[in-house]
């Protein structure tokens, strides 16, 4: 039997919430995503009773490790507290909204901002972006760390050059991965690099909270989140559970690009988070044999985008082979080659993203759903 079945054999031996029946059968756990020694999979509990059935947890989880060939399983509660229109019985379900005053969200111990580099649609180079602008952010002086929030598409191992898995610190807290005087933490490090995650929502948002909660990034300056590309759950879950000092939106200059750019934008301001600024990406092409310019995908939509709306603009990255090759190389061209003009440009990018962060510091709302 493969390994996910035998774990799914001995969760059957987990009792549920009650004592009567088994978390399997009871249709309490989620898709089991076994890799490399390693499973991965959430239990799904009512939201008023998760702190009192962590022994629950602790349980699935020795169950898990009781099969040959686990050597290490990663078990979350996941709770959605819900209710009936009108708190009719067989009533359509929504989400309560909290009581009271709105929640401010803890920070992470130890980092003093949070800063997301977004974007509305992927291909657009965030996660390149994301990765200098973190190492040029590090030349300043500031002590920096990456978090890598795409869980469905890591791409931090590469762009870093890191390989191998992270230590543990002590029970469930992981110690970063470190590259480029960088600390670094991504679901890349923790699977194969060719292994799906087919996870539903509420497994991506724990996944999330463990990363950011649950890694020993000791004190850092700032911790930079290359975000999933879109407006979901990730981006709501950071907008939600941490303080974030802003959000970087990254777009190439064309306009179907930029439509999937204004949403994105658009929904940091619904959760009151600051839009620190646009990055124009692959803004233009200077051909290495005749020196000439191409606009391939237009050039300025960024900028003109980002006065329309009131946001600064905080600069173009040409669309140039030498940041495709050190990105894919996992030496990025800030580290790489620090005296070229583009790292010079993500280094001016980085000292006004910096002094815009610490303008606009605040906390972020909780989401309310009405």
């Amino acid at each position: 039997m493969a390994i996910r079945d035998l774990v799914l054999e001995q969760l059957k031996r987990v009792k549920g919430p009650d004592l009567s029946g088994n978390i399997v059968d009871l249709g309490l756990v989620s898709e089991i995503v076994a890799t490399d020694g390693k499973v991965f999979f959430s239990i799904t509990v009512p939201a008023e009773r998760a702190e009192q059935l962590e022994p629950l947890r602790e349980a699935a989880e020795r169950a898990a490790l009781s099969v040959a060939g686990v050597e290490k399983a990663s078990v979350v509660l996941t709770a959605e507290k819900m209710t009936g229109e009108g708190g009719q019985p067989g009533a359509p379900r929504r989400p309560v909204p909290p009581q009271g005053a709105p929640r401010k969200p803890a920070g992470v111990p130890g980092i003093s901002s949070i800063i997301a580099v977004a974007s509305g649609k992927g291909g657009v180079g965030k996660s390149t972006t994301a990765v200098n602008l973190a190492l040029a952010l590090k030349t300043l002086g500031l002590r920096v760390g990456i978090l890598d929030a795409d869980i469905y598409g890591p791409s931090m191992p590469r762009l870093m050059g890191i390989s191998g898995r992270p230590q543990s610190a002590g029970g469930r807290v992981l110690k970063p991965m470190k590259n480029y005087g960088l600390k670094v933490m991504s679901m890349g490090f923790l699977v194969d690099e060719e292994t799906p995650m087919i996870w539903r929502g509420p497994m991506v948002i724990s996944a999330l909270n463990q990363m950011l909660k649950e890694v020993e990034w000791g004190e850092l300056d700032v911790l930079v989140v290359d975000m999933p590309p879109g407006t979901g759950d990730a981006q709501l879950t950071m907008a939600q559970n941490v303080p974030l000092a802003g959000a970087i939106i990254v777009s190439t200059p064309q306009d179907l690009a930029l439509i999937d750019a204004r949403k994105g934008l658009n929904m940091f301001r619904k959760v009151e988070v600051p839009v620190l600024g646009i990055v124009e990406n692959m803004s233009y092409f200077i051909c290495p044999d005749c020196g000439s310019r191409h606009d391939i995908f237009g050039h300025g939509g960024a900028q003109k985008d980002a006065e329309r709306l009131g946001v600064p603009f905080l600069g173009g990255i040409p669309l140039t082979l030498q940041i495709r090759e050190t990105s894919d190389a996992g030496e990025p061209i800030v580290v790489s080659d620090p005296d070229s003009a583009h790292a010079q440009t993500y280094r001016d990018i980085a000292k006004t993203v910096w002094e815009r962060a610490g303008a606009e510091q605040q906390s972020a709302p909780s989401i309310v759903f009405e």
